[in-house]
């Protein structure tokens, strides 16, 4: 493949590393960077290009894999995390309730969200709902959080947190952006809201990966293998360093600020589509 092309790729992954796991949307941006300007599809194919986006988000499951590598184990009792209180201990159990609902509900909806809710206008719309959301959340969240440990963590909270990562299927309003302000509302700091979400993120996002990959089997091109390499690697690193740094600054600046931008981007989208 051209050099170009290449480049494109990185710049792809350096999006959806950066934006799948932050409170912004990485289908919104996906939709500037790529729908409304590198298209892609031009050059590989609606099919490939499809393809595309499900190998490097990929890459960003393994980044966040590799960075909660020890609690993932731990879940499975392959490894025992220190300083967790006798009977108090986040499991299988918490992930699984917490990924259900929007599981169950996606599944039943798919076609509906994909028909009706999957055009630019909505995806507007979604991402000044959820900033809203997101100010909500960090302004009436209580001042002390009752859970500050993914090891506090009860049933109860895992299943409201689920039911509100719900909103989620709504694109462009951002899973992480959902379920942490959810949290928060609950009495979770925003630090353990943020590492419960990327926790429920492996298995929800592998499983819609591994559904939309063999969906688009025979859309892949050994030709444009180069092309996927690139975006899964660059995907990934760049994933790496985004969780890592959103997690420091999370408990540090809330949620406001990524809300803030939030409704910049909706503007950006607004101003793109109807001007």
């Amino acid at each position: 493949m051209e050099i170009i092309e290449l480049l494109k790729a990185l710049l792809l992954g350096f999006v959806e590393g950066m934006t799948e796991f932050a409170p912004v949307s990485s289908t919104g941006h996906m939709i500037i960077v790529d729908d409304l300007w590198l298209q892609t599809k031009d050059f590989l194919g609606q099919g490939s290009a499809n393809t595309f986006k499900v190998v490097i988000q990929l890459g960003s499951i393994l980044a966040v894999v590799f960075i909660f590598w020890k609690r993932l184990l731990s879940l499975v009792g392959l490894h025992k995390m220190e300083g967790t209180a006798p009977g108090r201990r986040f499991n299988l159990a918490h992930v699984f309730i917490g990924i259900l609902p929007a599981g169950v509900l996606g599944l039943l909806f798919e076609d509906v969200i994909d028909t009706y809710l999957f055009t630019i206008e909505w995806v507007i719309v979604s991402l000044f709902v959820g900033a809203i959301f997101m100010i909500i959340a960090d302004k009436f969240g209580p001042k002390k959080p009752s859970v500050t440990t993914l090891d506090e963590m009860t049933y109860g909270k895992a299943l409201k947190v689920g039911l509100i990562q719900c909103l989620s299927l709504w694109p462009g309003f951002s899973r992480s952006g959902a379920t942490i302000s959810g949290g928060v509302l609950l009495g979770l700091d925003h630090k353990t809201a943020a590492d419960f979400t990327f926790i429920m993120a492996v298995p929800i996002m592998f499983g819609a990966s591994a559904v939309s990959l063999i969906s688009n089997m025979e859309e892949i091109n050994m030709s444009h293998l180069g092309f996927y390499v690139v975006g899964f690697v660059s995907a990934f690193v760049f994933a790496l360093i985004s969780i890592k740094f959103f997690l420091k600054l999370i408990a540090r600046i809330k949620l406001t600020p990524f809300a803030i931008y939030r409704m910049v981007l909706a503007a950006v989208l607004a101003f793109i589509v109807f001007l």
